[in-house]
């Protein structure tokens, strides 16, 4: 059954708890993270006595914001706007709201300074602020906000904020997923834990560690959520324990027996290689998957990576160096920097090699542990080098059931 607020564009989760965010339909890129199926970006509003907007929306979305609150109350009776973080997506149209009300901001130590460096221009050394720490609490008036700091999920500032009356989880980057829909809960859309697993390999992997501690923190606070609302995608409240499950299982790094070979060609001839390697692996009876640096996103590939046990890395030579995307992918892959796993190298060249060498770098400059020797094929492979190709599937699927 539809509600008045669905149709009207807000949702409510609970009595007083309003999503009012905004649907980015066209959007298919999120610095460098190519989101084929759009993206939202969520925007909370809470009322008791008092009334509590949790984070903005990117500034473009900002009218469509303010319709949504404006539908429920007006924008100027607003007493507080929580920053949980600062990020131009979460926070972009903070300026075009506080033009509208003198809400206090709520925020962490080290958002402040961002604050500050972002809207110097719209006077926000003037705007009242008020700074939390984890523990902090927010009296609504039957409503009560408890500020969690998330420092490096994934900026300094990140921090999360738990409703207490209604044990729901304002989670801001966790949990999220790039996806845009006019549903709001997990259970009214197909299961989107892959979106979660994608969302989390190109945002949140070099983060496992600050991911574990803030584990721990809702452990001592106490917090056992009966929702949780990110910041972007939809709302988890059916698949809650399957989505919590898999965020510690990302985050302990665990793996499962799955080889990946990733590559690109330019004469056909590595493509040889990593098809004869890729079939060696399926031999063995291990899952693998061969994926074309131009036919296939980083992000996606970032996510099948995730719970990846090994994979291998194939590049020609081109000018003494790498094919331009697989170098375009290695740099990516190194900011990540994936825990847990192994890789080899391998590729073509004509007249002068050194791709592989440079593959075997950046690899290890990826925290990647590296199975030396990689191959280096000149011009084109014949029986005695996809023999060798044969001996590297093999290698991988050995590593895969370790």
């Amino acid at each position: 059954m539809i509600t008045e607020g669905e149709i009207n564009g807000f949702v409510e989760l609970a009595k007083g708890v309003y999503w009012v965010g905004a649907i980015d339909w066209n959007g298919r890129d999120f610095h460098g993270f190519t989101t084929p199926g759009g993206t939202t970006y969520n925007s909370y509003l809470v009322i008791g006595e008092k009334t509590a907007l949790i984070d903005t929306v990117k500034a473009p979305f900002a009218g469509e914001m303010l319709r949504r609150i404006s539908q429920i109350i007006d924008p100027s009776k607003l007493d507080y706007i929580v920053v949980n973080h600062m990020e131009p997506d979460h926070s972009g149209s903070l300026a075009e709201l506080k033009k509208q009300t003198d809400a206090k901001i709520i925020i962490t130590k080290r958002g402040l300074d961002i604050l500050n460096g972002y809207f110097r221009d719209a006077g926000s050394e003037k705007w009242d602020v008020e700074t939390v720490k984890t523990g902090d609490q927010l009296d609504l008036g039957s409503k009560t906000l408890i500020f969690l700091e998330a420092a490096m999920l994934h900026w300094p500032d990140s921090m999360e904020t738990f409703l207490k009356e209604d044990r729901i989880l304002f989670s801001n980057d966790g949990f999220g997923q790039h996806i845009a829909t006019s549903k709001r809960y997990d259970f009214e859309v197909e299961d989107v834990i892959p979106d979660a697993a994608e969302y989390y390999a190109n945002i949140l992997m070099p983060f496992h560690m600050p991911l574990l501690r803030f584990f721990k923190v809702l452990d001592e606070q106490g917090i056992e959520p009966l929702q949780i609302a990110p910041s972007h995608g939809i709302i988890w409240k059916q698949d809650l324990p399957k989505i919590l499950a898999a965020y510690r299982t990302w985050a302990n790094g665990e793996v499962k027996e799955k080889v990946l070979i990733i590559y690109d060609t330019m004469w056909g001839s590595t493509e040889i290689m990593a098809n004869e390697i890729a079939e060696a692996v399926r031999a063995a009876g291990v899952e693998v998957k061969l994926l074309n640096l131009r036919k296939n996103s980083r992000s996606l590939i970032m996510k099948e990576i995730l719970d990846a046990a090994a994979f291998a890395v194939g590049s020609p030579t081109l000018n003494n160096g790498l094919f331009p995307t697989v170098g375009d992918f290695l740099i990516y892959l190194k900011g990540l920097r994936p825990q847990k796993k192994k890789a080899l190298a391998f590729g073509s060249y004509g007249w002068g090699g050194g791709a592989v060498k440079l593959i075997e770098q950046e690899l290890k400059d990826a925290g990647v542990e590296v199975l030396e020797p990689g191959l280096q094929v000149k011009y084109r492979p014949f029986e005695k080098e996809l023999e060798r190709c044969r001996e590297l599937g093999k290698e991988l699927a050995t590593v895969a059931k370790e």
